[in-house]
């Protein structure tokens, strides 16, 4: 999967002339937590919410409301933006996206070709778009853990006995453990009572995985 799959194309933006004041305005009505800062259509910085509730004088700075109004007035994204913009390109996978991401502690990435903004990826794309559909979140069915059973000679075992059961895998993921590989299957079907006996027959040990919507 590559960033430009899950990426978000209509991307608000803002030249670094704009007042904080407007930019705070614009996150509100767009129902957004960013905004990239273009200035000749090239990428100049970013603004969050975080930086301009920073930028707000707190309630012990000296100055009446007046005067706090007016400053905050007067100044520009300019003055607040974060400079060192780390960006990804579309053509780029979403695991080196992600790596990139967490390397720099960022909650997302402008996604930029020649210069030109195309687009942006933020940690809520990964988890909506690309996490969600691996895990099976909002979906109905079943989730079982086989202890044990994430090695490839157990894990054939246990997916013969699924087939055999007739019953449909959803996802299925290994927990990464270094004392234990357990496969956490997550089955269409809302009674998976009978494939449980046959399991635990086979000696595997299983439990009805939780689950809430």
């Amino acid at each position: 999967m590559l960033v430009k799959d899950i990426m978000v194309y209509n991307v608000i933006t803002i030249p670094s002339e704009t007042y904080v004041l407007d930019a705070e305005r614009i996150m509100e009505f767009h129902k957004i937590g960013r905004l990239p800062v273009l200035d000749k259509g090239k990428l100049v910085g970013l603004v969050t919410k975080d930086d301009l509730l920073k930028a707000s004088p707190s309630s012990t700075t000296p100055y009446n409301q007046r005067q706090l109004f007016y400053l905050m007035s007067k100044l520009t994204v300019k003055e607040i933006m974060k400079t060192n913009v780390i960006t990804v390109a579309p053509d780029e996978t979403v695991e080196k996206a992600v790596a990139i991401a967490q390397k720099n502690r960022v909650g997302c990435l402008p996604v930029v070709d020649g210069g030109r903004v195309l687009g942006i990826i933020t940690t809520n794309d990964v988890f909506y778009k690309v996490l969600n559909p691996l895990l099976g979140i909002g979906e109905t069915g079943k989730r079982i853990i086989i202890y044990g059973a994430g090695a490839r000679e157990e894990f054939h075992k246990v997916m013969e006995q699924v087939m055999k059961a007739g019953l449909k895998v959803k996802t299925f993921w290994i927990p990464p453990d270094p004392k234990r590989s357990d496969l956490v299957l997550h089955l269409d079907a809302d009674d998976v009572t009978a494939l449980i006996t046959e399991l635990k027959a086979m000696g595997y040990k299983v439990d009805i995985r939780e689950y809430t919507a």
